[in-house]
């Protein structure tokens, strides 16, 4: 990744990467999006590479790049931020995060590694055994 800026979000909804990937397939084939209130104001950072990384059930486990972001009005006429992604679900070492609202900032030097190539194709633990795992410095 040659970025320093990326962010951090829940993914609230999805068991674990491949749940989440499942989601963002039933809404066609193109680049996924995510709407959010806020708009990030550090957007060229973000956009120079940077990558969500999603949080399931309290264990950081992947990211997807991030695209762009685009301006989307909601039904209730209030602008939003759509953050559109990568379709590439990317598996990372497992880190635990405590529950926050909305998204963060994340710097990539606090950012976890990708999986090794054969490792990203396991199927995911379930994010409570990952949490133990890098509670215990293992991943």
């Amino acid at each position: 990744m040659t970025t320093s800026l990326h962010l951090m979000k829940l993914c609230v909804g999805a068991e674990g990467p491949d749940e989440l990937a499942a989601w963002q397939t039933r809404f066609g084939s193109g680049p996924a999006r995510h709407v959010t209130r806020m708009w990030p104001k550090r957007e060229v950072e973000l956009l120079e590479g940077g990558s969500i990384f999603w949080v399931f059930k309290g264990v950081m486990m992947a990211r997807q790049r991030i695209l762009t972001l685009e301006r989307v009005e909601g039904a209730d006429g209030i602008q939003r931020c759509g953050i559109v992604l990568d379709r590439d679900l990317v598996r990372v070492a497992a880190v635990p995060r405590r529950p926050f609202q909305g998204w963060r900032y994340l710097a990539a030097a606090d950012a976890p590694p990708d999986l090794p190539a054969g490792r990203a194709l396991e199927e995911a633990l379930p994010p409570a055994i990952a949490a133990a795992l890098a509670d215990m410095g293992l991943r």
